[in-house]
């Protein structure tokens, strides 16, 4: 089982064979009979087995720590997509659940209620028109000095705003 706290996690390559007690892996239970193994979050895995919950790469192959949270297991791109860097919204600080639907904006994370108009305080909801100005967030009705750098907000799938990230 995989906690629910954020922590980056090693992930250790060790030897399989030789003499050592069979072990079960994290991923399938099965028994771990494979030349090689890995050990990350006090469990053993196949190399097969320990893999990004969003985008399957397999862990042991790409680095050498993983990320767990909300029963997910992702690697460090797919943690810092979904959660940011801190894993915290951008405007309250407050950590935020993993099965949390967010609003996202140039690497900014938010919480859905704290999506909103730095001045009139009015929550920003899909399809609003909002002005996102050197990290501060305005509505159409706000924005200041007449910038025009605007954007739309699409429907609700986990607010990504770039067509290339998705949640997975």
């Amino acid at each position: 089982m995989v906690n629910s706290r954020v922590e980056p996690a090693s992930v250790t390559v060790a030897g399989g064979g030789g003499g050592a007690p069979p072990r079960s892996c994290g991923g399938c239970g099965g028994r771990i009979a494979d030349r090689f193994l890995l050990f990350s979050m006090e469990t053993y895995w196949h190399t097969r087995c320990l893999k990004c919950s969003c985008c399957q790469a397999q862990l042991g192959e790409i680095g050498t720590t993983c990320y767990s949270k909300g029963g997910m297991i992702l690697c460090r791109n797919d943690y810092i997509r979904l959660f940011g860097h801190s894993g915290a919204c951008s405007a309250c600080g407050q950590s935020i659940p993993a099965n949390e639907m967010v609003m996202r904006v140039q690497g900014s994370v938010y919480h859905l209620k704290c999506f909103s108009c730095a001045t009139c305080r009015n929550r920003l909801v899909p399809g609003d028109r909002f002005h996102y100005v050197n990290g501060t967030i305005f509505c159409e009705h706000d924005r200041p000095g007449g910038a025009l750098v605007s954007s739309h907000l699409p429907h609700l799938q986990s607010s990504t705003l770039l067509p290339d990230q998705k949640v997975c």
